[in-house]
């Protein structure tokens, strides 16, 4: 019998154990990504209250606009690091921790590190 590797089970698993590791604090919060086929997500995230400081993300209005609609690309993920880089500075926010929540650090996933460091977050 041939088995099937499910994709999205194996990603569950490489987050847990990336998340075993990356913790954010109130001084270093986390930026977690989340992608799906047609969109991209950021989240700016105190683990110690458990609050979400800042998202972005391809469905925002202002982003939407500027891409076309489709957010299922690497000009699109640009946009969103920008946008979460930009949020996170209104709020003071300077350093983060990197979450790439499962997915490999390759296409949209380090456009938007990339976007977000450019725009000057650091991590």
């Amino acid at each position: 019998m041939i088995t099937r590797t499910d994709r999205k089970a194996s990603r569950r698993k490489r987050h847990l154990r990336i998340r075993k590791k990356v913790f954010g604090t109130a001084e270093r919060p986390r930026l977690a990504v989340f992608r799906s086929i047609n969109h991209i997500y950021a989240q700016i995230i105190d683990d110690q209250k458990g609050t979400t400081l800042a998202t972005a993300s391809t469905l925002d209005g202002d982003i939407k606009g500027k891409v076309g609609g489709h957010g299922g690309n690497i000009a699109a993920a640009k946009e969103v690091g920008s946008a979460i880089a930009k949020r996170a500075q209104e709020q003071g926010i300077k350093s983060v921790i990197f979450d790439r929540g499962g997915h490999i650090y390759h296409g949209r996933v380090s456009a938007l590190a990339e976007a977000a460091r450019e725009a000057g977050l650091e991590f």
